[in-house]
């Protein structure tokens, strides 16, 4: 069992070799403290699956040496496990305001407000935990208040990034000026755990105030509709399609539940105050055409976000031949196919889409070559551990960082216990880390029978066969075949008779094994299904006693 002794420890569960699904903790002196909780989401390799959690089984082993989780903003793939792990872990949480209240919200959905305790820090708060001191650092990022955390512990200083980027003309926030970044380093960072994300980018990430020119002169151009899609976190890119709504001389219209969540929680926190008023669908389309602009969710591929639901005519907004979508953000990578088939949907119609190649109408939230090198001379830290990011990217962040002066840099990966301090950093160990699903209202492990058994059904499709024998094990009757998704149409009744024959053949033998009658009648109809299609599908034998 892995106990943190008199040693620094930083072990990740979670957002490591991927992007998503952030779980990091820190060990010192026996306790454990964790920074994010957060998800990613299905794809094809998890069938019938929306959301991924992290596998926390080493540190629930351990948990009565953990001492709460801190969340440095609000991301799904920073908060998203906590409502269905959180409660089980039984340590309170930390987060800032804005943060706190989309928590609370996800909390409630759950039914564990009463469960689950949280700790409102100001954005520029401190508090302690154990042998642990953490204070807030307000970054830049594409959702308000992301708050990195300088993490104070006996044997050195961590700065743990979170998401982040630096910012001129954020909109919306602000952020630690370079001087006080420079102040932080002064004090001394042994490590920098460090956002991987755009390493490969060199040039910075941009500005939010910067996409404001490029949308209002994208929406002015637009002859009818507009139907903007964004990240619904992005509040800054809110407050600007409502100024941009408002010096078109159209009316914003919004669709999307997380959308009107975003717009709640910002408000409550004192941000999107002059926001115009938002007009609900039946108003927006008894406008004329060139007097709305819509803010829809679903730029990723959401099969159930409003913008699949306009492409697919299931939504009350319509979209028709001349009207106008912008896509103000980015693919991210894995949702390709599934926006290209929106897109493919909207062109069918006539509509005309825009997106940041054609148009600066996106910056991202995560820092390019220019912003790294920035942190890394403001903080000066003795080590860098890269995180949230592939492989290539952390990979690529080490490199990077070795040639911008620091003097070590370690690549590890989820379920790696890194030993910080004392001495030279290294691996030490490794332990279990994975991956949950949500299926349905059950989490299950993603390498578990029900995915397994389901990836199969999926490639192979189903046989059920049910046979009837008497009390001196003679099967009476003809076997009755059924299946699903096995690749066989045109010749249905040919191939369930070779089903039937294959399995009274076997069964024609008295055998009062049940096991072992119930296994050659499998064999003798998945050989057949083979013989037909070349799959080898999973076949169910059902022997009743009559």
């Amino acid at each position: 069992m892995t106990t943190p002794g008199q040693e620094l420890l930083f072990l990740s569960l979670g957002g490591s070799d991927e992007i998503g699904m952030n779980l990091n903790l820190y060990g010192c002196n026996g306790k454990w403290v964790m920074v994010d909780l957060g998800v990613t989401f299905g794809n094809a390799d998890y069938p019938g699956i929306d959301i991924i959690l992290p596998d926390v089984e080493f540190i629930e082993e351990r948990k009565e040496d953990l001492l709460g989780i801190v969340l440095t903003h609000a991301h799904e793939d920073h908060i998203g496990a906590v409502p269905y792990l959180a409660a089980d872990l039984g340590v309170p949480l930390y987060a800032n305001a804005f943060t706190a209240a989309m928590i609370r919200g996800k909390l409630a959905e759950e039914g564990l407000t009463d469960k689950v305790k949280l700790h409102v820090i100001d954005l520029d708060g401190r508090f302690e935990m154990g042998p642990f001191g953490f204070r807030f650092v307000q970054l830049a990022h594409s959702i308000p208040d992301m708050c990195a955390c300088v993490i104070d512990t006996p044997y050195g200083t961590i700065f743990h990034t979170g998401d982040w980027k630096l910012d001129e003309d954020m909109r919306i926030g602000q952020q630690a000026t370079t001087a006080e970044l420079k102040q932080i380093g002064d004090e001394g960072v042994l490590a920098l755990v460090c956002d991987s994300t755009n390493v490969f980018n060199a040039e910075s990430a941009g500005s939010e105030g910067g996409v404001k020119q490029g949308l209002l002169e994208t929406v002015r151009k637009a002859p009818a509709r507009v139907l903007v899609t964004t990240f619904a976190s992005n509040a800054a890119r809110l407050k600007t399609l409502g100024e941009v709504a408002r010096e078109t001389g159209r009316q914003l219209c919004v669709a999307g539940r997380s959308l009107d969540r975003i717009i709640a929680v910002s408000q409550a926190n004192g941000y999107l105050k002059d926001l115009p008023p938002v007009i609900d669908f039946d108003t927006a389309m008894g406008l004329p055409r060139n007097k709305v602009l819509i803010v829809a969710t679903g730029g990723q591929g959401e099969p159930r976000a409003a913008l699949a639901r306009i492409a697919g005519d299931m939504h009350q907004i319509k979209l028709d031949e001349g009207d106008w979508a912008l896509f103000s953000s980015r693919q991210i990578p894995g949702n390709e196919m599934a926006i290209g088939r929106i897109q493919n949907q909207l062109a069918l119609k006539g509509v005309v889409m825009v997106t940041e190649r054609q148009a600066h109408i996106h910056v991202s939230g995560h820092p390019g070559r220019p912003e790294l090198a920035a942190m890394y001379h403001a903080l000066r830290p003795e080590i860098l551990v890269p995180v949230h990011g592939e492989v290539r990217h952390m990979m690529e962040q080490c490199r990077f960082g070795l040639s911008q002066g620091i003097p070590q840099a370690l690549f590890q990966r989820n379920g790696q216990v890194v030993r910080l301090a004392p001495g030279n950093p290294k691996i030490i160990d490794h332990v279990r880390s994975g991956r949950l699903v949500l299926d349905g209202d059950v989490i299950l492990p993603a390498d578990g029978e029900t995915l397994n058994q389901r990836r199969k059904l999926a490639l192979n499709g189903h046989i059920s066969v049910a046979v009837a024998r008497d009390g001196a094990g003679v099967v009476r009757g003809t076997p009755r075949v059924r299946y699903q998704g096995v690749p066989v149409e045109h010749e249905r009744d040919d191939f369930i008779e070779d089903m039937i024959h294959a399995a009274a053949m076997a069964a024609g033998e008295p055998a009062r094994d049940f096991d072992k009658l119930r296994e050659n009648i499998r064999l003798a109809v998945r050989r057949v299904a083979t013989e037909w299609t070349g799959k080898k599908p999973i076949v169910d034998v059902l022997i009743l006693d009559v």
